[in-house]
């Protein structure tokens, strides 16, 4: 490997900021403790600062020696609404809230590049440091797009990293092309009859309802879809009653739909549509069907991918960079940004294994100078 030595030698300084960050985790759009730091950091460096993008999120500008491109480096702050059960010294303070996707690690390598970056400027052209809220599902990305962002700060190319707990460290992946699905939010409301559980016969039972359409929405993918294609339909939550003897007069459901094209996210929203069709005429019950479109599908751009393996095979050795063939159906709000100005969006591994958006997620400090190296060498090379 050739890390930046300069950054290796933040490595106490970023560890020590990131151990802050993940022991005072912020939802999307609160992220005021963080993007303070963030805002406060990058003026101590010397580097244009612009807040409230997008609400909570922060810009940082910095020129280069000379003329050349501008170059978008991307960094998620936002935590998950989920309870920390790792007992690490520096756990998540404010309870039921975690950093259990990385992001206090990605907004804290972006901060090792800034810093790097103004303290040598040894490149050409612009950096544009993008610390974005709320990537969780709340639209942070299209928050910032909304406020102009790439009006506001031009940037020819971007790049983003995601942290990957493979148990692989310094492992480097990029997919070339689709690299990540589309993900719709989906809320159904059934509205029946209550009744006491004694007498059913008086309801329109939305409890019973909801199970059957539970049921049908899984032969969706098996019975509808083209089996070439690649869809995920997962029900994640059901709420409905409060009592061992009341029959609710309304039950919920809720989930997500991942895939990977317009077409086929379409089809999956139809035929959920016609499915509740059908119950509400066998149930005799009202079914409410609201579907939100949260994350386009990821498209790295061809070309800015290669240039990314080149830069990331310098600094990480051949062995250790991997040109994905599979996408992956998890999703990322970057991919609105990147329908705008083209870029590439990578992993890098480290030693955890505990998956994300687990409660005892884990996240290995000694990837901190592998991310600011690479996202610095992007600026150095790509300028």
């Amino acid at each position: 490997m050739a890390l930046i030595d300069k950054i290796v030698g933040y490595k106490e300084d970023l560890t020590a900021i990131r151990h802050d960050f993940h022991a005072h985790p912020e939802l999307g759009f609160e992220e005021v403790r963080t993007s303070g730091i963030v805002a406060e950091k990058l003026r101590s460096w010397g580097i244009e600062t612009h807040t409230g993008i997008g609400k909570t999120g922060v810009i940082g500008v910095l020129k280069g020696k000379g003329p050349g491109k501008s170059i978008g480096l991307r960094a998620d702050m936002d935590a998950l609404p989920i309870h920390e059960q790792t007992n690490l010294p520096y756990s998540s303070t404010n309870p039921g809230v975690m950093h259990a996707c990385g992001h206090d690690g990605h907004t804290t390598m972006l901060l090792g590049a800034a810093r790097y970056l103004a303290e040598t400027r040894d490149f050409n052209g612009t950096a544009v440091f993008i610390f974005q809220p709320a990537e969780e599902g709340l639209g942070g990305a299209r928050a910032m797009l909304a406020d102009k962002l790439f009006d506001r700060f031009p940037c020819d190319e971007i790049y983003g990293i995601h942290n990957r707990p493979n148990g692989k460290p310094n492992h480097i992946g990029i997919k070339p092309g689709v690299a990540a699905a589309a993900a719709d939010f989906f809320d159904i409301t059934i509205k029946g009859k209550g009744s006491h559980a004694a007498r059913p016969q008086d309801s329109h039972d939305p409890i019973l309802a909801a199970a059957s359409l539970v049921q049908n929405l899984q032969a969706i993918v098996s019975r509808n879809m083209d089996p070439r294609e690649a869809v995920v339909l997962s029900i994640t939550q059901i709420h409905g009653g409060a009592a061992y003897n009341v029959i609710p007069g309304e039950t919920s459901i809720a989930g997500t739909v991942r895939c990977f094209s317009t077409e086929v996210r379409n089809q999956v929203g139809d035929r959920m549509r016609a499915m509740a069709k059908g119950i509400e005429a066998s149930f005799d019950v009202e079914v409410d069907v609201k579907i939100d479109d949260v994350f386009d599908v990821l498209i790295n751009d061809d070309a800015l991918t290669d240039g990314f393996v080149k830069i990331a095979k310098e600094v990480m050795g051949e062995d250790n960079v991997e040109v994905e063939t599979v996408p992956s159906t998890g999703s990322e709000d970057f991919a609105d940004m990147m329908r705008v100005v083209p870029g590439a969006y990578f992993t890098v591994g480290h030693s955890g294994i505990v998956s994300l958006h687990n409660d005892g997620f884990y996240m290995d400090d000694q990837m901190l100078p592998v991310g600011a190296s690479l996202y610095a060498r992007i600026v150095e090379r790509r300028g």
